[in-house]
This record gives structure tokens, sequence and C-alpha cells, in this order.
């Protein structure tokens, strides 16, 4: 620790007699791994470099965008089209430069987590899909890293610390205890589906910082074991008790081969892709008349589609009103192609080879884009 500037820089924290001199060392001794510079990166990576973390490992493959800057406030208009683990590391350098980062541009995948992760001592889960989080919940299985997971929705987030034990005779409890079953893609949905109060990844990803920081320092009691849920709407918080089931650790691979064979995507996949047309299919399918488009979006979502004839039927409510359809060619849409291909499975099912039921790859986001391409 530089103690030339670092105890004006970091004085508020180390006088707390609970933190010390101590807690500050062992900041700066930690090496800390966010995946993901999105909602919840984005605060998490600010505090805990604020903090003084040594080392912080930055992974994201994604690129800054305009949709993405109402809660993901590292960033600003002149970074979109940018990387996000590069800019990131940049701001956060400017924030704090006696510490290190090191950005990774790349996606993290089965084939090189346990490398990526090796280094570090602690792993943060910022992503925003099942597949992934599935994923590097068990490469922390595999090299025993304790792992802050963080989740958002619309108005509701979760916190927990998960791979880690509260004593030495504990055990400890892993996302498949909380999610026992893979939800299959669409069952639950995203923020670009499900939409996301701007504040909320901040609140959130602010508590995972806060319990990384408790981790490290070993102060307070760590959500360790234990789910809290905020909805920002009440003001609600409550916390709810895991406890580890036996029967989800044959879920996990056992070792390194086993976890690089392993098929994160398909685990969470719902709908062949067979059932998918692109953008140009179905400009050429809307031309016809004896068609059904069903919208499976919810009734005040938006934008409105103005472009062409559709019946409006919630992906909720599709089965029970599946007698609204009537022609032997059916595509479904939604905002990013995901209900839509559950909605392929549930009409498929009632309907068996009557009817030709398809969905709209990329959704009407993707349609959108490709129409304003050609303008």
């Amino acid at each position: 620790m530089n103690k030339n500037n670092s105890y004006e820089r970091y004085q508020r924290q180390i006088i707390l007699k609970e933190f010390g001199v101590a807690g500050q060392q062992k900041l700066f001794d930690a090496k800390v791994l966010v995946v993901g510079a999105g909602g919840l990166g984005c605060p998490l990576l600010q505090y805990l470099a604020a903090a003084g973390v040594g080392t912080i490992g930055i992974i994201d493959d994604d690129k800054v965008a305009l949709s993405n800057l109402h809660r993901q406030i590292l960033f600003s208009v002149k970074d979109i089209g940018k990387a996000k683990s590069e800019q990131a590391a940049n701001y956060l350098r400017q924030l704090n430069p006696e510490i290190t980062l090191i950005a990774y541009n790349q996606r993290i995948t089965n084939q090189n987590a346990l490398e990526l992760m090796g280094d570090f001592d602690y792993v943060a889960d910022g992503t925003d899909n099942f597949a992934t989080r599935y994923m590097i919940n068990d490469a922390c299985e595999l090299l025993t890293k304790p792992l802050l997971y963080g989740a958002i929705s619309r108005f509701e987030g979760q916190v927990a610390v998960l791979n880690c034990k509260k004593n030495k005779d504990d055990e400890s409890v892993n996302y498949r205890d909380l999610f026992p079953e893979p939800p299959k893609q669409n069952e639950i949905l995203n923020c670009v589906e499900a939409g996301v109060l701007g504040v909320l990844p901040g609140i959130i990803g602010t508590m995972m910082a806060n319990e990384c920081i408790k981790l490290i320092t070993g102060i307070g009691e760590p959500l360790i074991n234990t789910l809290l849920t905020y909805n920002t709407l009440t003001n609600e918080t409550y916390q709810v008790s895991l406890s580890p089931d036996k029967k989800n650790q044959t879920s996990i691979p056992k070792d390194e081969k086993s976890f690089k064979e392993m098929n994160y995507e398909w685990l969470c996949t719902a709908a062949p892709k067979e059932f998918e047309i692109d953008p140009s299919a179905f400009n050429s399918l809307i031309q016809q008349e004896n068609i059904d488009i069903i919208d499976v979006r919810e009734f005040d979502e938006k934008p409105d589609i103005n472009d062409f004839n559709y019946l409006k039927i919630p992906l909720d409510e599709l089965e029970k009103n599946s007698s609204k359809i009537h022609h032997e060619t059916v595509v479904t849409v939604c905002q990013t192609g995901k209900r839509s291909i559950q909605a392929v499975e549930i009409l498929s099912r009632i309907f068996k080879d009557q009817k030709k039921i398809y969905s709209l790859k990329g959704g009407l986001m993707q349609w959108e884009k490709q129409k304003k391409d050609h303008e």
C-alpha cells in the first residue's frame, strides 16, 4: 500500500474501527473478476475500484449502445460503439490509478472460464442470461471460488453470496440450489424483454460491491447462503435462507474435461431454430393474405406496430385464445424473438401438424433495424 497517498484517499473507511489499515490492506491484496460491464457491472466496478481493491478483471465482449446509458452510467454518448470492458477500465484508472485493471474484451465461455478465473480470488456475476450464470457457477465450484450473484428485472433485484461457507464445517450453496432446473429460454425475461428501472441495477450492483468488500475484509455478515430481494417500488426487502441439495450437485461437471464438454446454451434453449424466420422471409410472408401474425407482447408494450395487420395475444393468454388463429401459416413476434419462440412451442403443441408456425428471428427490434438499414 502506497502510504503517501493511500491514507488520504481511503481515510474515511480506514478510520472505521471495524475496518482500519488491516482492512484496507486486505482490499489491496484482493483480486476480483467482474463478469459483465453492464447494468450491474458498472456500479460494482466503480465501488470496488474506489474502495481500493488491488486487482480487478473486467470481462465483456459487448459494445456500448445508446439504450445502455439510462442505467450504465459509467459510460457516456461518446463511448457508443466502443468496447465496454476497455472503456470501463480506462475510466476506472482515472478514478483510481493505484490499482491494477485488466480488460478482457471477449465472451466468457466454458472453454476459457477456468483459465480466466484462475488468478482471481472472487468472481462477481453481472451477466443477464441463465446459460452463462450456470456456467460461471460451475466454474466457481470447480475452482472453489466465492461467487457474488446479482440479478435484476423490472423493479426488483436479488443479491446472494454463493459457493462460500460461513464456517469451516458448513456446506456451501450454489446457483443450482437456487434454480435446480434451468429455466428454458424465455421463461424468465431479461431486461431487454421485461424492461428495468434505471436506478435498480445501481442499487443491486452497489449491494454486490458491499458484499464483496465484506467478504474480503471479514467485516459484518455477508449474504452467504442467503438470497436478498429488493423492490424499488415499495422499498421492501426480504431475505431467504438457502440450503444445499445433494441431488443438485450431480449436475455440476466433475472436472475440467466434462466442464468444457457441457453445452450450457442447449441447457437453457427452448425451441428448435428451424422454427425461426429472418426479417427478409418475414417481409415476404406478410404480403400474403392467408397468414396470422401474433404479437405475444403484453398489451401495454411499445412500440406499436403499424406496418402490418396482426393479432395481439400476450404469451400467457395464448393457449386459451388459440381459437382466434384461423390460417394455416402463423408467425409469432415479440420484442427480441425470445417469447415468440416459446409461443411456437405452445402453438405447435395445440395444432400439432395442422399449421406452419414460425417465430420472427431477432424480434421486432431486428426487423425494425433491417428496415431502417434498407431505407
